[in-house]
């Protein structure tokens, strides 16, 4: 773990920058978060890095209009029950809010948190080592919080192991139920999350690598299952790792930058619950309540908060949207949060934004983290305008049909875009 953090060469006023308007799709598939009901080809996006800024123009603009807008838009009664706050990104001022201290159900924009904890706790080139200790004939797989094994791992890790005549998995490392208050069951089957074990392939997924297919039911004995049919073994089971093993074989996950903005670009739910538990296990406490204490520690008002995950997915989350706002300013004028930008979403390019925006003035300009639930559609991040404004946003709806309220919440963003 290195003593600086790897951060973008991002700058403020980038913060929603430009997509390769109307260039035609790459053709790569992506998840789709809880409630997401099409899949469709990304478009070819330049890097960050590369991305063009809007010019800053001098001349003001009509702040008592844009409010009228925004006023008009929120009371729209197709976003049901809606939340809202709307910040200057650069002077922190509030622009407009509707209850922005009383707390909704907030679905996946709950994920804002946990990457904000993990980013103040977390180098960002952190990976999580799991080993495999050999004890006589038999070897145990240490799991240590990787949830993106992949068959290549496997293959790695038998390669080092040679041969065995039994494999065990240790999953002691998480202290947390492996399923949350508030997730349904059926859950696992939709695609949506696994029973939480601290090492899975491609995040308990069944047969494929990516997308809100079916997920394991047992996703830790599947790992030793399968580097037991690597190695030989007959006997598989679950078992806690000897002290007076042999490390013999390890693997490391991806790094933090790559784990924190596929887990948010895409809405994974799994990869939230790693990394909410990797946070709690070096802080020293259990997921999700260390989150709150480190968003506390840093100054942040968490009053109205109920978390019963990392996710999002538990129907007991209420956060106010004030909250979420308040991170996404400090991620656009000061240091500490920078890194969060890069993971959100871009408005019709890629993550579950990719397929919306197709007519709206906010198309690659606005970046945000997504939320649905049944009943609830949420969004959080920022846009530039037209004129060089940097605004943040955080909106939340319940009681709302969810493709209704998304489409609203989309046309409430892209007002934005033109002041």
């Amino acid at each position: 773990m290195s003593e600086n953090k790897k951060r973008w060469p991002w700058a403020v006023g980038a913060v929603a920058l430009a997509v390769v308007a109307g260039v035609a799709g790459t053709g790569v598939w992506v998840q789709n978060e809880v409630g997401e009901l099409t899949h469709g080809p990304a478009y070819s996006m330049a890097e960050p890095g590369e991305l063009p800024v809007e010019s800053a123009s001098a001349e003001p603009i009509d702040e008592a209009r844009l409010k009228e807008a925004l006023a008009a838009q929120a009371a729209n009664p197709e976003l049901g029950t809606l939340h809202v706050r709307v910040s200057n990104g650069t002077t922190g001022a509030t622009i407009f809010e509707q209850k922005a201290g009383d707390p909704l159900q907030p679905a996946s924009a709950t994920k804002v948190l946990t990457a904000a904890a993990a980013l103040y706790t977390l180098e960002q080139d952190a990976t999580i080592t799991t080993q495999v200790v050999r004890q006589g004939d038999a070897v145990t797989i240490k799991a240590a919080g990787d949830v993106w094994w992949t068959p290549e791992s496997i293959d790695k890790v038998a390669q080092q192991v040679g041969s065995a005549t039994a494999v065990y998995v240790d999953t002691s490392v998480w202290p947390e139920e492996a399923f949350m208050p508030g997730w349904d069951p059926e859950d696992v089957d939709g695609g949506y999350i696994a029973p939480m074990e601290p090492v899975m392939i491609h995040g308990g997924r069944i047969g494929e690598a990516t997308g809100d297919v079916p997920r394991s039911h047992t996703p830790a004995l599947d790992v030793a299952r399968a580097l037991a049919d690597k190695v030989g073994a007959e006997t598989v089971g679950f078992g806690p790792a000897p002290a007076e093993g042999e490390v013999i074989a390890s693997v490391e996950s991806p790094p933090l930058s790559e784990r924190l903005r596929e887990m948010m670009k895409e809405s994974d739910n799994v990869m939230a619950e790693a990394i909410g538990r990797e946070v709690a296990r070096a802080k020293g406490g259990t997921s999700p309540s260390v989150t709150l204490d480190i968003l506390r520690e840093h100054g942040f008002d968490v009053t109205g908060v109920t978390l019963e995950d990392s996710s999002g997915l538990s129907r007991f989350d209420l956060i106010p949207p004030r909250l979420l706002d308040d991170i996404m300013l400090r991620a656009t004028t000061t240091d500490e949060l920078r890194d969060l930008l890069p993971a959100l979403a871009i408005a019709g390019g890629d993550g579950t934004l990719y397929d919306r925006y197709v007519d709206l003035p906010g198309k690659g300009w606005v970046r945000a983290k997504t939320g649905t639930l049944t009943g609830t559609s949420a969004l959080v991040g920022t846009v530039t305008s037209k004129v060089g404004n940097v605004y943040t946003f955080a909106m939340i709806s319940n009681d709302s049909d969810i493709l209704k309220a998304r489409e609203k919440l989309d046309e409430f963003a892209s007002t934005l875009r033109e002041f």
